[in-house]
């Protein structure tokens, strides 16, 4: 039986495990189906390891279970950074890493015969060039290195330009402290800040989203697709039923929600011949998908800017993210509301009604009566959002049948539920 290893080799797998501890705290061991018991422990044992200070033992009558509990109102920082810094490494990987790095400090260019070299003579280090050119070539890859080639030959070097500039701008440390906190790869912050020995002693977020760090690896994947303009093949596990699926799409935008943080990608699927958006959380894998030559390079771009004029088009009728209905049909709905304001004294009612109705259309149609009219690709979006004008609504009609007949159904239980008798 292997020892447990606190590192890890793969991180999608642990990605989910910490998502479920987060999000789903209350599970105990025996929920977790998806894998082994065995699994289930490492996991468990990885998380309380990294991330000790937060974690939240809870005991149930079929066991305890496992959550996280984080007050991002309270932390200089992400905790679940931390995650990213947990990859395993072999001794040969750990020493390369920095000798290499300090023995290019000085920012000569030099080949990977150099550099075996040096390390033999400045270190006391023999390793087989074969070695060391593919942990340099693994490096530029990453950023860490600049690869130029002269000729025939490669030459390796170090740019510390960022470094130097940084150190020489002090007042970026405080603008890298705050990003780290704020922005989409935060990571990159807390790296540089950590690096520099300047911890975040200024901000602090009040409604700070942490755990959607854990989709940056898939989030870099797609942005860099968007930026080539090209096709991917995403390998997509259901929320709900948890099935694996695949699904080629043109990736176009990342949608954000204001309320929860959750991102979603927003594509068009050429199969399905429409727009279509998927939960970054649900998506495990990013693969592009090639093009054979340039004039289709040139093809899909230019298809690839008009699928982009096209989606700022529909989303003037788009309320969340749903680009259809129940019934899987793609053209617009108009939902009517008539809703009740008492004026002047509730008019903050009014206001409300124009700051969130977003592309509605507000008519006065008698005294204190309103009437507000929207047309959207999916009304169900909706509902949340007019349920929360009950009492005020005086009627509520819609195109889509369902829509409107949900909606009064979840009156009558309502109703049912206060007892209500007269209405």
């Amino acid at each position: 039986m292997s020892d447990f290893q606190e590192l890890i080799g793969s991180f999608p797998k642990t990605r989910e495990y910490i998502r479920d501890f987060f999000v789903y705290g209350f599970k105990t061991r025996n929920d977790f189906t998806q894998k082994s018991p065995r699994t289930y422990d490492n996991e468990r044992r990885r998380l309380e390891c990294w991330l000790a200070p937060y974690v939240r033992k809870d005991h149930a009558s079929d066991g305890s279970n496992i959550s996280l509990a984080i007050d991002s109102n309270l932390l200089d920082t992400n905790p679940l950074f931390g995650v990213w810094k947990t990859k395993s490494f072999t001794d040969n990987d750990i020493v390369l890493h920095f000798l290499i790095l300090d023995l290019l400090q000085d920012g000569a260019k030099r080949t990977a015969e150099e550099i075996t070299d040096s390390l033999l003579t400045n270190y006391e280090s023999l390793f087989d060039i074969q070695i060391v050119r593919r942990k340099c070539n693994a490096y530029t890859k990453e950023g860490l290195l600049q690869k130029e080639k002269n000729g025939k030959t490669v030459f390796f070097s170090l740019d510390n330009t960022l470094a130097v500039w940084i150190k020489a701008n002090e007042n970026v440390l405080d603008a890298l402290a705050f990003y780290q906190m704020a922005e989409v790869f935060g990571i990159v912050g807390n790296e540089l800040s950590e690096q520099l020995d300047h911890p975040n002693r200024s901000f602090r977020v009040k409604h700070n989203f942490f755990v959607h760090t854990l989709e940056d690896e898939i989030l870099l994947a797609l942005l860099d697709a968007m930026r080539r303009k090209s096709a991917v093949e995403l390998t997509i596990k259901g929320v709900k039923n948890k099935t694996v699926v695949t699904a080629s799409c043109i990736p176009l935008q990342i949608f954000v929600s204001t309320r929860s943080g959750r991102r979603f990608l927003c594509a068009y699927s050429r199969r399905k011949r429409r727009f279509t958006c998927f939960r970054l959380d649900s998506i495990k894998h990013v693969a592009a998908l090639k093009q054979t030559d340039s004039s289709e390079q040139s093809e899909d771009a230019a298809e690839y800017d008009r699928l982009l004029y096209k989606l700022s088009q529909n989303r003037t009728k788009l309320w969340g993210v749903s680009f259809q209905n129940d019934e899987g049909k793609h053209f617009t709905d108009r939902l009517t509301m008539t809703i009740q304001i008492l004026e002047p004294d509730e008019n903050y009612v009014l206001t409300r009604l124009k700051q969130e109705g977003r592309n509605g259309m507000i008519t006065q149609t008698a005294p204190n009566t309103y009437q507000y009219e929207v047309e959207t690709f999916d009304c169900n979006e909706l509902l949340p959002w007019i349920r929360t004008f009950t009492g005020r609504i005086l009627s509520l009609s819609c195109s889509d049948q369902s829509v409107e007949r949900r909606f009064y159904e979840d009156l009558q239980t309502m109703y049912q539920m206060y007892q209500v008798t007269e209405v």
